[in-house]
């Protein structure tokens, strides 16, 4: 029994109990450039890589704001990511019309998952191929979820979705006990260094990457290019040395910093095509 006789409709389901349609979705979101988020008690800090099919094209726009409180970072089809993101758009213009009160982050999260899913039931329609890091703050607090194209969500301290992005999660998994009280710089901080990690090699700038930030009395908006270059020449990201303060070990004299700094494996390979 082949694969392609049962990748043909999206509610076909295959002998393993496997529907492929949503799986090539779901690949479609890891060869998307890269986009991570990671929240504290009061801010969450979005971030994506910029990529541009040429030189002479400009990158595609990978961070939307939905609402004051609320913003998403995208990794897949960025035409499916716009499109969702109007949808979350007027959703939160409904809302608020009608009661008068933000949207909390978690109904307009099972909202999108509930859009989603119905893709994956209907032999007319496809797939998103995309994924969505939401991030929003609302009465309950800050909040962070993925958006995955078969309809699942899940709610994440930090994450890491897109091309090579298994580098940026390793990076995060080390740190990720530190960020519930973690400041608004020390978050731009870790954030800036785990999108290093999915460059393999290349300068961070901030020509390739955009950084978003929503939190307690700060509503959701997207730091300007200067502002990156700021912080990234601040915390020394251009240079070649990772953050000293990664390993959180007693202080003693032998020279213990070296051997972890190599300890975030890169994907291998390139994204096949620029989303």
């Amino acid at each position: 029994m082949f694969r392609n006789q049962y990748d043909t409709d999206v509610t076909t389901w295959s002998p393993a109990g496997r529907l492929f349609q949503v799986e090539y979705a779901m690949e479609a979101v890891k060869q998307g450039s890269a986009a991570i988020g990671l929240r504290s008690k009061t801010h969450v800090i979005l971030a994506s890589v910029n990529k541009a099919n040429s030189e002479l094209s400009s990158h595609q726009k990978k961070i939307f704001k939905v609402d004051d409180h609320i913003g998403v970072a995208i990794a897949g089809l960025t035409a499916d990511g716009r499109v969702l993101s109007r949808y979350m758009r007027t959703e939160c213009i409904n809302y608020s019309y009608s009661y008068e009160s933000p949207l909390p982050v978690g109904r307009l999260v099972v909202q999108l998952a509930d859009k989603a899913q119905v893709c994956t039931q209907r032999s007319w329609k496809r797939p998103y191929g995309v994924g969505l890091l939401v991030g929003g703050l609302d009465e309950s607090g800050a909040h962070l979820y993925y958006n995955c194209p078969s309809g699942n969500y899940f709610e994440y301290q930090a994450f890491a979705i897109g091309s090579r992005s298994q580098a940026a999660k390793t990076y995060l998994e080390r740190r990720f006990d530190t960020f519930m009280d973690s400041s608004r710089e020390s978050l731009l901080k870790d954030a800036l260094f785990a999108l290093r990690e999915t460059l393999q090699g290349e300068k961070l700038t901030s020509s390739n990457c955009t950084v978003a930030v929503v939190g307690v009395g700060e509503a959701f908006h997207t730091l300007d290019k200067e502002t990156i270059q700021a912080l990234i020449n601040e915390f020394e990201i251009a240079g070649e040395e990772a953050p000293a303060e990664v390993p959180e070990q007693p202080a003693t004299d032998e020279p213990a910093a070296a051997p972890e700094e190599g300890g975030a494996p890169a994907d291998q390979g390139a994204a096949p095509m620029d989303m």
